[in-house]
């Protein structure tokens, strides 16, 4: 793969605004900010990025021009307008040249990815199951992922998440295909990148019995996300330059909405947050592998 263009991060993150250390007095059980935004000039793309708690809520794509949710059940619980995100990424793409000039044109070291493929569920000759394919480690976020079935290159029953920002500024991207498991059939996930020399094939074969292992079991196990109000009075304080515009759909909390700001509104006001579990059962994985690595399809 023949990439050419220039890529520049945004990093739109309010955390040292609205972190304990850098906010005075102000402390906060839970935390909203924006999260990494990005445009590259290689094929025009970019995102734009909310996170609550570190974890990606939302992301706005440049090319799509919509708001897609982590998991689409937190559609019920608040809106977002997608231009909004848009005029974000347009910022970053005004000061582009700017910023390309003030960093001397020095390129940014592309680093290679990791690939790893799994399936789903415990994989039964003849019984519909999902392979995932986890590409981590990458940087910068330019990349071409595709799904290969016994060497012939599968266009259909084929999904992928955005863009997640991880804590060392690297990224990790989900890509799904829907399959129905028969004896002899192999799998491959093509993964093209800057950092690599060559396409990187990861290949997964069906057998007719699996062994588990427990990242086999991590993403099979069910997983439930239970959202419930704090007790009343207790209340989080968060300090934003600008509100993003998320905004708690009428219905959502038990008891009336959240207290919280306008997205036009000036003043500093408390704000009710929800609490999020998640419930995982069978869970059978090592610190290595935690549930901020699952996403859903």
């Amino acid at each position: 793969m023949v990439l050419h263009g220039g890529l520049v991060l945004g990093l739109h993150i309010l955390m040292t605004l609205l972190s304990p250390q850098k906010a005075g007095a102000i402390k906060a059980d839970h935390m909203g900010s924006y999260g990494p935004a990005f445009y590259q000039s290689y094929d025009g793309s970019g995102q734009f990025t909310y996170d609550f708690d570190g974890e990606q809520l939302f992301s706005v794509d440049l090319k799509k021009r919509e708001a897609v949710w982590r998991l689409p059940e937190f559609s019920n619980f608040a809106d977002f307008d997608p231009q909004n995100g848009l005029r974000g990424i347009a910022l970053i793409r005004a000061h582009l040249d700017v910023l390309v000039e003030r960093s001397n044109h020095t390129r940014a070291t592309n680093v290679p990815p990791r690939v790893t493929v799994l399936p789903k569920s415990p994989v039964a000759l003849g019984q519909p199951n999902v392979l995932i394919c986890i590409v981590d480690n990458i940087f910068p976020p330019v990349i071409n992922i595709t799904w290969l079935h016994n060497g012939q290159t599968v266009t259909e029953g084929v999904t992928q998440t955005s863009f997640y920002a991880q804590p060392d500024h690297s990224f990790r991207k989900f890509h799904y295909l829907t399959f129905v498991p028969s004896a002899g059939d192999f799998y491959d996930c093509k993964v093209e990148h800057w950092g690599l020399d060559e396409p990187l094939f990861t290949h997964w074969g069906t057998e007719p019995t699996l062994p588990r292992t427990p990242v086999g079991n991590a993403f099979a196990v069910p997983l439930t996300l239970c959202f419930s109000p704090r007790a009343p009075g207790d209340y989080a304080a968060a300090r934003h330059h600008r509100d993003p515009g998320l905004c708690p759909r009428p219905g959502a909390w038990p008891g009336g909405l959240p207290r919280g700001r306008h997205p036009y509104h000036h003043r500093q006001t408390p704000v009710q947050l929800p609490q999020v579990m998640i419930l995982l059962r069978g869970w059978d994985v090592r610190e290595t592998l935690r549930p901020s690595f699952l996403a859903s399809f």
